[in-house]
């Protein structure tokens, strides 16, 4: 007995390309294959999408942008490369983006190999990584999600995030005064442009340190033995003025540290305030 041949409408095909953001003609082409049933040529597209996005796994992904989701309990991050700054302003990628942040944020992963083996609340049939998959066999680039941090709200503080370049550069920072937004973005903004690399000298390796104190002192051989050890110190807080963010000069007014300013402000406010963490993510660290 022959099978009648399922007739597949403008609809139908509308219908997946909605559902999975692959071209039309790939679409009718998988329910077709599926006789008219959507959850079937769905899956078709999945498997073909896996095949189609290992091949593209190897390339370099040394575009991106660096997202923030922000919810009452949570602040999460994460970083997602491309291979060119084209795609990374494309729609579809935007919208994975904004997709993966907000999955961070409700899923509190505690690592990405854990968050990407877990299932797409959005989708439950398939995993986080799957979902990158079907992104780049729709877009038809390679897409990595490179790294992840959540941070966990504490009472009374605040946080204020920043994001420049379009999300190649994203700080965030945290401090323990309740209703003191603006400022901690303030002293966000800093961060993205002075690059601190600790939050203060007691956050500084110690071999960081006695590297320094070398160096240091292979600059002031010859100099007499008694002021020696007085130099070397000198130099060891000049670089943490360099390299903490608590001793670095404030950007909008280079007389103070951003300390300094934290300080003004809490008494200010009457507030007993300080610099809690910090974070600056640029795009390709983590590559």
């Amino acid at each position: 007995m022959e099978t009648m041949t399922q007739t597949i409408t403008a609809s139908q095909v509308k219908e997946l390309r909605d559902r999975t953001g692959v071209g039309m003609s790939k679409c009718k082409e998988a329910l077709e294959e599926a006789h008219g049933n959507m959850d079937e040529a769905i899956s078709i597209l999945r498997k073909a999408g896996m095949a189609s996005a290992v091949k593209k796994q190897g390339r370099e992904t040394n575009e991106g942008q660096i997202s923030a989701k922000e919810t009452d309990e949570v602040v999460a991050f994460c970083e997602i490369n491309a291979e060119t700054d084209f795609v990374v302003k494309n729609e579809r990628f935007q919208e994975f983006c904004k997709n993966i942040a907000e999955e961070v944020a409700a899923t509190k992963p505690a690592s990405l190999e854990a968050f990407m083996a877990q299932n797409y609340s959005k989708d439950p049939s398939i995993t986080i990584d799957q979902y990158r998959s079907l992104v780049i066999q729709t877009i038809g680039e390679n897409i990595q999600i490179s790294r992840l941090a959540v941070w966990q709200k504490q009472k009374d503080h605040s946080i204020g995030i920043y994001s420049h370049m379009g999300g190649k550069i994203l700080t965030a920072v945290d401090v323990s005064a309740q209703g003191e937004v603006e400022l901690a973005r303030e002293v966000a903004m800093h961060a993205a442009a002075a690059s601190p690399e600790f939050l203060a000298p007691n956050d500084v390796p110690q071999d960081i340190i006695d590297k320094e104190r070398e160096i240091a002192k292979g600059q002031v051989e010859g100099k007499p033995a008694q002021i020696i050890d007085k130099i070397v110190e000198g130099k060891v807080n000049a670089y943490f003025d360099q390299v903490c963010l608590t001793r670095q000069k404030f950007i909008k007014d280079t007389s103070i540290s951003v300390e300094a300013h934290v300080q003004t402000r809490a008494k200010a406010s009457g507030k007993t305030c300080a610099i809690t963490r910090f974070l600056r993510w640029t795009v390709g660290q983590a590559i």
